[in-house]
């Protein structure tokens, strides 16, 4: 059985492959467009994957999509006709939007399939195309559900459970209650972009002050005694769909919000820090309810506030269960995946073979194609015989490099394949890294890539974290060790590693570690700000050659400036 998985609804456009139950591949497709978090249909997504699966559109059982269109339009429409003075940017939104994505994905069935053999088309639910997807390809036979996110076709949020190959809905928060809305708003107030730099929000949080804004900030929003997120609507206006997601009353209580690229204010960073440890309460209350109702041991994260791996590492500590699983693109991306194994088990019954626990999904290029680029380019390399030592050498002597190998990973951390290295020993490199490379605000700390074997030496986590999306604290007596990578508060967005996932970039951390002591490696994305992560060997070259990096390590081949 073969299904194509698509998310074409909402940003974050992707497609996967799914054939007799594994994961062939999947890919964003922003890594082609190179159009950060796009919302085009994923036409160079689906035919990639089925390039890489072998296969020919005919050769398509089921199409699932990521979304329900009709689902909840009633409500839809109630709640806009009792705002009629609101109802034009409903309308823009949630309407005349929605109709111009079915139009584009009907007419790429009808160009696709063109009076041949047409699959089946499935439309999935958005939010339980997080929360099942995430289950059924997790390693847990039965496990509590929480999906949280700016809001899918109603629902903000589902709590639920999952039990072998089926799932079951306790309760849903539904629009405009969300949770999600509520971080997007405070992204917003701290001068960065909603739905898409939350990321910037969680790391700006530990420069502040909870403190002085945590019990006005608990006013905004509660969770009552059935799990449910309830907002005080009062503080916003996200729910008319405009231009700004604060009400004038969010500002006289927290102050004037940060222009776009203006300086950070003390109150700035005390606002990022109040609402990331509200969100950290609310999802505490949230599985606490869960935990009450399910008695599982294993907590199951998706939707888009499961990237806050801050909220994710004190769920993991604090909220009872053995472990908690956050697939890798657990927000939108992912859906393509989830809608695919949610159609298979959920709807046609089909039993579990599948654990998502490899990220490496995507695609790869050889070493000839490589040299292709090198000789087209006219560059100058040499043909490494251990790529991996040679590298290790580079990142002791305090080199910053772009490291490029193997399959590209799904989702928005990179994970050693589409990754820029460096040493996390030097106590500077932090600083050159964002100044020189990156080119983004000074604050954001860099992840470490630890070898799984060795993670527990120098980081307080005891289970694995193959994501990086578990926040962790480094050990006291380490935090001298590795500063590139310890944040101001001591913590760090961990990512451990096997060798039987990905042998080569466990080799670098090896090598590294056999050099100096430190099987650590500062890991963050091979892009700058604002540009996807590189997905070609020519979008490697070029990110090389316009910043900072020192080499660059593609395939077999080294480059040095």
């Amino acid at each position: 059985m073969i299904i194509l998985g698509i998310n074409y609804y909402f940003h974050d456009s992707s497609a996967a492959l799914i054939i007799d139950g594994e994961l062939i591949v999947a890919l964003e497709e922003e890594r082609f467009t190179r159009n950060k978090h796009t919302r085009e249909f994923p036409e160079n997504a689906i035919r990639e994957c089925l390039r890489i699966g072998g296969i020919n559109a005919d050769q398509i059982d089921h199409v699932a999509v990521s979304i329900k269109p009709t689902h909840c339009w009633q409500k839809k429409v109630a709640y806009a006709l009792k705002k009629p003075h609101k109802a034009a940017p409903f309308v823009k939104h949630e309407l005349i939007n929605g109709y111009f994505k079915q139009r584009r994905f009907k007419q790429w069935v009808s160009d696709t399939f063109n009076g041949k053999h047409k699959p089946n088309i499935a439309y999935i639910e958005h939010h339980l195309s997080h929360a099942a997807g995430s289950f059924f390809v997790s390693p847990y036979k039965d496990a509590a559900i929480m999906a949280i996110d700016g809001s899918g076709e109603w629902a903000c949020a589902w709590l639920g459970q999952g039990s072998d190959n089926k799932v079951t809905c306790i309760n849903e928060s539904v629009f405009p209650h969300s949770l999600g809305s509520v971080y997007e708003s405070v992204t917003e107030f701290c001068g960065f972009q909603p739905n898409y730099d939350e990321g910037k929000t969680m790391g700006l949080a530990p420069l502040g002050d909870a403190s002085k804004f945590i019990e006005q900030a608990r006013k905004t929003v509660s969770i009552n005694e059935t799990g449910q997120i309830e907002v005080d609507l009062s503080y916003f206006s996200y729910q008319f769909w405009g231009y700004k997601r604060c009400a004038q009353k969010f500002y006289d209580v927290f102050g004037e919000p940060r222009l776009k690229d203006g300086e950070f204010e003390a109150h700035h960073h005390d606002v990022a820090a109040a609402f990331q440890l509200l969100l950290e309460e609310c999802a505490l209350k949230m599985a606490a309810f869960l935990k009450q109702q399910t008695g599982a041991k294993h907590l199951i994260i998706a939707g888009g506030v499961a990237l806050n791996s801050v909220m994710n590492g004190r769920l993991l500590r604090e909220a009872g269960f053995d472990d908690v699983y956050i697939m890798p693109a657990a927000g939108d991306n992912g859906t393509s995946i989830g809608a695919a194994y949610t159609l298979l088990h959920q709807e046609l019954n089909q039993p579990r073979c599948f654990v998502h626990s490899n990220p490496y999904v995507g695609n790869e290029y050889s070493d000839d194609n490589v040299e292709n680029h090198l000789k087209k380019f006219k560059l100058s390399y040499k043909k490494s015989d251990d790529i991996a030592s040679d590298t290790a050498a580079l990142l002791e002597a305090g080199k910053i490099g772009g490291w490029f190998q193997g399959r590209m990973e799904i989702g928005p951390r990179a994970l050693g394949s589409r990754s820029i290295v460096a040493n996390p020993a030097f106590p500077d490199m932090k600083d050159k890294i964002n100044a020189e490379v990156k080119f983004r605000e000074a604050y954001r700390p860099f992840a470490p890539s630890a070898t799984v074997e060795a993670a527990q030496e120098f980081f307080d986590i005891e289970v694995e974290a193959p994501f990086m999306l578990k926040v962790c604290q480094v050990k006291e007596a380490k935090q001298s060790t590795i500063p590139a990578i310890t944040h101001v508060d001591g913590s760090a967005r961990l990512q451990t590693v096997r060798s039987e996932h990905h042998p080569l970039y466990h080799s670098l951390i090896s090598r590294l570690g056999e050099r100096t002591g430190v099987p650590v490696v500062l890991n963050t994305s091979f892009n700058i700000q604002g540009e996807p992560v590189c997905e070609s060997p020519r979008d490697a070259i070029r990110c090389f050659y316009s910043t900072g990096l020192d080499f660059l390590a593609v395939g077999s081949f080294l480059i040095e400036k």
